[in-house]
């Protein structure tokens, strides 16, 4: 099976050795995504819920780039620095989402790349 590697402008570039996504047959695999705005590479802010925005629209990019819709993810894994803020996440990402409800993971960790308070990863298939 070919893997294609998915490039676009509108999410952030890679900050290491690896693609902002893997397609490989029906599945494409996102990186995670930390909030950086795709225009400067620089951090959305300090404020959660913009961090929390901006890495969203960022995965939301690097979806369509692969020609997928969020109605295509079917596994999500959330990393958070702190679980305080979880419920404002689950807000945002309900409103994100809409009816679809892919399977899900949130977990805090001690810290992640570039100081973000949160980092999102996802699978989809492509139908």
């Amino acid at each position: 099976m070919a893997l294609e590697f998915v490039q676009t402008d509108k999410a952030p570039a890679a900050i290491g050795p690896y693609s902002q996504a893997v397609q490989a047959g029906p599945w494409v695999y996102v990186s995670g995504q930390i909030p950086l705005v795709p225009e400067t590479g620089e951090m959305v802010g300090d404020d959660f819920q913009a961090q929390a925005r901006q890495v969203l629209a960022n995965v939301k990019a690097v979806l369509e780039a692969a020609g997928c819709h969020l109605s295509d993810v079917v596994a999500v894994d959330v990393f958070l620095t702190d679980l305080g803020p979880f419920q404002v996440f689950n807000r945002l990402y309900a409103d994100f989402f809409g009816e679809h409800k892919p399977a899900r993971a949130v977990v805090e960790v001690s810290a992640l790349p570039k100081g973000a308070l949160l980092e999102m990863k996802c699978v989809a298939c492509r139908s």
